[in-house]
């Protein structure tokens, strides 16, 4: 039997979600590995024992899977681990997503309809934001800028060649990295606090091609990055620049939380369209990070709302069209009457509840972070949308708050899932449907088990992979109250 600090080898039989491939030792003992894919050969050193399991860590692939039929697309691969699925046909990685989901939730979804896994309209360079840290590959070597390598707290890879960023943005952090080495300026260390160079932050609208760029370091160095800005200006990019700043951070967390920013060219802001409807976005907005997977994962809940299928055409047009619901009115009982009212929980910016918007009497939208709600209500004034109403606070403060009962509810809780009170409350309220989207299915899972003790169960579900490469998926699910 396998203890601590053994070394094992195996072949992974299959991954479990979220990332955990499967072994099973001929004494029938479970191993777990995170970061591995089916097939491969691979040994670890085991560094924690459960009663009927234990954990390995990844330290060596001995053998590629047979479904790595691909070649890499990035140097870093797989070192960074961000895109761990890069050597498997997108295919294959779909059909990975939809057996670890499905295994999952076979134990709550019962006898519901599945409707497949609806794929990303870009398979690469989809990420319209990316933030890469300053450091160095190995301890104080050369100045690196770019991503963590995978199970490592200070060591920073240069990701000149991220298949997940656009090339434009690949463009900036290479230009960036060799401005920094020219004028010798140095990072930020974490260890102590001490240094310049934290962050750099770009964000690209797949709408207009238009780059906002910052760069962050602490305020313990003065440094003009006026020339830093003109090298930019002067690259040969495909798109244009909205905004160009260099900004403080001086917060001892590792994510980037901005003080304040000085601008060296243009505005703070990009529009971009999410089906049909405009929405202002910063670099620090809180906004789906693959647009056109976002307007494909939005698409899936309105037709759930509306009473239709994920996926499929509206009639008379062709595949890869324009996939928008055109479904007149929210799915109610029955048995009530006029305008429906729709509850938008844990609705960020709103995308959804002004989505929704054209097929509610009125929607009302609740979120935690004032700031998404500041955004909201902006971005509904921009499209001349009436009928949206945006609330910051905690949804379970704020739903005894709401003057109108719903018809319908959305929930789109952070990955944690739902607040066990505020399910309750949610579960009072007596819809006849709710629609569950969730970026964690595990979460899911245990909030379902509350809503199934409650007369609910799943009608249909789907997944939509908004992070191809990855191992992520969202679950969209389609809950109805059994009469």
């Amino acid at each position: 039997m396998l203890k601590r600090k053994d070394v094992a080898e195996c072949v992974i039989e299959r991954v479990d979600y979220p990332n955990c491939g499967r072994y099973k030792t001929e004494e029938g003992q479970k191993l777990t590995v995170k970061n591995t894919l089916p097939g491969q050969r691979i040994r670890c050193r085991i560094f924690k024992k459960h009663q009927d399991r234990v954990e390995g860590r990844l330290f060596q692939i001995v053998e590629k899977s047979p479904l790595e039929t691909r070649e890499r697309v990035c140097d870093n691969f797989p070192l960074c681990g961000g895109c761990l699925c890069q050597t498997m046909p997108y295919e294959d990685q779909l059909a990975m997503k939809e057996d670890m989901v499905r295994r999952l939730l076979d134990e709550v979804v019962d006898d519901a309809v599945y409707d497949g896994i609806l794929r990303s309209p870009l398979e690469f360079e989809y990420r319209n934001k990316m933030e890469f840290s300053f450091g160095d590959d190995v301890e104080n070597g050369p100045l690196t800028l770019g991503l963590h390598r995978r199970n490592t707290t200070y060591t920073v890879l240069n990701a000149h060649s991220c298949a997940l960023a656009h090339e434009d943005v690949r463009k900036v952090l290479g230009a960036t990295l060799d401005y920094c080495r020219e004028k010798g300026l140095k990072k930020y260390d974490k260890k102590i606090h001490k240094g310049f160079l934290r962050f750099l932050l770009v964000r690209r609208s797949q709408t207009t091609g238009e780059l906002l760029v910052y760069i962050v370091t602490s305020s313990q160095q003065e440094h003009d990055f006026s020339d830093w800005a003109e090298r930019l200006l002067a690259l040969p990019i495909e798109g244009s620049y909205a905004g160009i700043f260099h900004a403080i951070d001086d917060k001892m967390s590792d994510a980037v939380k901005v003080d304040y920013a000085v601008p060296l060219y243009g505005k703070e802001y990009f529009y971009e369209e999410l089906l049909g409807l405009k929405f202002k976005v910063t670099a620090f907005s809180f906004f789906q990070t693959n647009t056109p997977g976002a307007e494909v994962l939005y698409d899936a809940v309105r037709r759930y709302v509306t009473g239709g299928i994920p996926g499929q055409n509206t009639p008379g047009q062709e595949d890869g069209g324009d996939r928008s619901s055109k479904a007149e009115k929210v799915c109610v009982d029955e048995n009530r009457s006029g305008s429906p009212v729709l509850y938008d929980l844990y609705s960020g910016t709103g995308t959804i509840g002004q989505v929704l918007s054209p097929v509610a009497g009125k929607v009302y939208g609740i979120e935690l972070i004032p700031e998404a709600v500041d955004a909201a209500r902006e971005n509904v004034a921009l499209n001349g949308i009436t009928n949206c109403e945006f609330i910051a606070g905690d949804v379970l403060e704020k739903l005894a708050e709401l003057p109108e009962k719903p018809d319908y509810i959305v929930l789109d809780p952070p990955r944690e899932g739902i607040n066990p009170k505020a399910l309750s409350q949610i579960i009072d309220y007596g819809v006849g449907e709710m629609v569950y989207i969730s970026c964690k299915a595990s979460s899911f899972k245990r909030d379902m088990v509350t809503l199934r003790a409650n007369g609910w169960r799943v009608k249909r579900y789907c997944l939509v992979d908004l992070f191809p490469q990855t191992m992520h998926v969202e679950t969209v699910v389609l809950l109805t109250r059994n009469t």
